[in-house]
C-alpha cells in the first residue's frame, strides 16, 4: 500500500513539484475558510463586523501556529521513518503523535475561549467599538480548536508517507460546505460574525473527522482497533520535541503581529479593516512558498531516512527555483489588479487605497520571501529547525522594529505598515542563504 520511493528516487523537481501542488491547494481551501468569512461578513454585515473578524486575526493564528508547528514535527518524523521503511515504528511514532495532538486540541480550546476578550482588549488594543463583535467571533472558533488540531496531525502522518493528495479532496468537500453554511448563517439567518465563526467550526470538523477516517481505512499499518491505540510519553515528547522550534516558529511570528496590528489598529477603523484584507492576500501570495516548504521537509525527511544524502542540496535547489518562477507569476498579477482583488472585500473607498498601495508593495518585495521560505523546510528536515525557528523570529523582529522605528518619520506614517515587509523579508533572505551555504545545516540529522 505504501511506496517508499515516493520523494528519494527520480528527478528531484519531478517529485517536489507532483508533491507540492496538492499540498499547496490543501493551503488554498484551508485559508479559503477564513477569507470566504472575510468577503460574507464584509459583504452582508459591513465593513465594522469585517474590522471586527480581522481582529481576531493574530489569535486565530497563534492557535494555528501550534497546531500546523507541532504536526510539522511529527511529520518529519514519520517521514523519515518511512524512509527508513520502520513501519511498526512508524505505527507507534503515529498513535502516539495523534493522541497528544488531539489532547492539546482540547487545552487550546478551552485556553482560547478563557483569554479571548482579555487578549482582544488589553494585548491587541482593539478599538472599543470592535470588542463584543471580536469576541463573540473568537470564542466561538476557539470552541473549534481540537477540530484544527486533529485535522492537522492526521494531514501531517499522510503527508510523511508522501500521500499529499488526500487532505486536499476532503478539505475540498468541508471548503464548500463552509461557504454553503457563511451564506446561510450570516445571509439568510443573519447572524453576523457568530454565523461566520460556526460556519467554520462545523467545517473543520468535518474535514478533521474525514482526515482521520481515511488515513485508518487507506493505509492497513494505521487501522487501529481501539484498544491499540498506544501513547507511549517518550514517542510523543519526540514529538513535541521535533515540532517546538515550528510550533516556536510560527507562534513567535503570529504573536510579533500583535505589535504591527497594535501599530495598525492606531490609524482607526479605515486601517483595521485594509489591514485584515491585505493580510488575507499577502498569505495568499505567501501560500506557494509555504507550500514548498513544507514539501521540502518532507523530501528531506525521506532522503535522510533512505540514506539518499545526495539529492539533499539538489533537491533544495530545485524547490526554490519552482518557488521563484512562482512569485513572479503571482508579483505580476498582483500589482496590476491590486485594486479590483481588494474591491472584492467589500472595504470602504479609503481602506480600498490603502490596502492596495499595501498589497502592491508586497508583491515586488516577494520573490525575496520566496528565494528563502522553502530553506526553512530543508533545516527542519535535516534536524536543524532551531535555526529555521530564529530565521523566521529575526525576519518578524525587523519588521516590527522598522514599523515603530520609521512611523513617526515625516513622510512615512502609516506607510511602515507595509514597507516593513522589505525589511523583515531582506533580512530572512540573507540569514538562510548563508546558513545554506556554509552548509552546517548537514551536521545536524543522523545518518542511516
Amino acid at each position: 500500500m505504501m511506496n517508499n520511493k515516493t520523494l528519494t528516487q527520480g528527478a528531484p523537481w519531478k517529485g517536489i513539484l507532483s508533491f507540492m501542488i496538492p499540498v499547496l491547494l490543501g493551503l488554498l481551501l484551508q485559508q479559503l475558510y477564513n477569507t470566504v468569512d472575510t468577503i460574507i461578513v464584509g459583504n452582508f454585515a459591513g465593513e465594522s463586523p469585517l474590522a471586527a473578524v480581522g481582529a481576531c486575526g493574530v489569535l486565530t493564528m497563534a492557535f494555528l501556529a501550534l497546531a500546523n508547528g507541532f504536526s510539522a514535527g511529527a511529520c518529519i518524523l514519520i517521514a523519515q521513518l518511512f524512509g527508513a521503511g520502520k513501519k511498526d515504528d512508524m505505527r507507534r511514532q503515529a498513535s502516539s503523535s495523534l493522541l497528544v495532538m488531539l489532547a492539546m486540541g482540547v487545552l487550546a480550546t478551552a485556553v482560547g475561549i478563557v483569554i479571548s476578550r482579555f487578549a482582544l482588549e488589553y494585548i491587541l488594543a482593539t478599538p472599543e467599538s470592535l470588542i463584543p463583535m471580536a469576541d463573540t467571533y473568537f470564542k466561538i472558533y476557539a470552541a473549534g480548536l481540537i477540530f484544527q488540531f486533529g485535522y492537522n496531525i492526521a494531514a501531517a502522518v499522510l503527508r510523511g508517507i508522501g500521500d499529499s493528495k488526500a487532505t486536499l479532496y476532503f478539505l475540498l468537500v468541508s471548503s464548500v460546505i463552509n461557504v454553503v453554511l457563511d451564506i446561510i448563517f450570516v445571509y439568510n439567518l443573519n447572524m453576523g460574525v457568530a454565523g461566520a465563526a460556526v460556519a467554520t467550526d462545523i467545517a473543520q470538523a468535518i474535514s478533521c473527522v474525514v482526515g482521520i477516517i481515511y488515513m485508518m481505512k487507506k493505509y492497513p499499518v494505521f487501522r487501529w482497533k481501539l484498544n491499540e491505540f498506544t501513547f507511549e510519553w517518550q514517542l510523543a515528547r519526540q514529538t513535541l520535541k521535533a515540532g517546538f522550534p515550528m510550533a516556536l516558529q510560527q507562534f513567535i511570528v503570529s504573536f510579533g503581529f500583535v505589535f504591527i496590528q497594535r501599530a495598525v489598529n492606531s490609524y482607526g477603523e479605515a486601517m483595521t479593516g485594509s489591514f485584515t484584507v491585505a493580510q488575507k492576500v499577502e498569505t495568499y501570495m505567501t501560500l506557494p512558498a509555504s507550500a514548498l516548504m513544507t514539501t521540502q521537509g518532507t523530501y528531506t525527511g525521506q532522503n535522510i531516512g533512505a540514506n539518499r544524502l545526495d539529492r539533499l542540496k539538489t533537491g533544495a535547489k530545485h524547490t526554490v527555483l519552482i518557488s521563484e518562477i512562482i512569485s513572479v507569476c503571482i508579483l505580476t498579477v498582483v500589482f496590476i489588479f491590486a485594486q479590483p482583488i481588494v474591491s472584492v472585500f467589500g472595504l470602504g473607498p479609503e481602506a480600498v487605497g490603502y490596502c492596495s498601495a499595501h498589497v502592491q508593495f508586497v508583491a515586488l518585495c516577494l520573490p525575496l520571501f520566496a528565494s528563502y521560505f522553502p530553506l526553512l523546510g530543508l533545516f527542519q528536515g535535516a534536524n536543524n529547525a532551531l535555526y529555521s525557528t530564529f530565521v523566521a523570529t529575526g525576519a518578524l523582529t525587523v519588521r516590527v522594529a522598522t514599523t515603530y522605528l520609521f512611523q513617526r518619520i515625516s513622510g512615512v506614517g502609516y506607510h511602515m505598515i507595509w514597507w516593513n515587509t522589505l525589511f523583515g523579508w531582506g533580512f530572512g533572505f540573507v540569514i538562510a542563504w548563508t546558513h545554506f551555504l556554509r552548509g552546517k545545516w548537514q551536521k545536524n540529522f543522523h545518518r542511516h
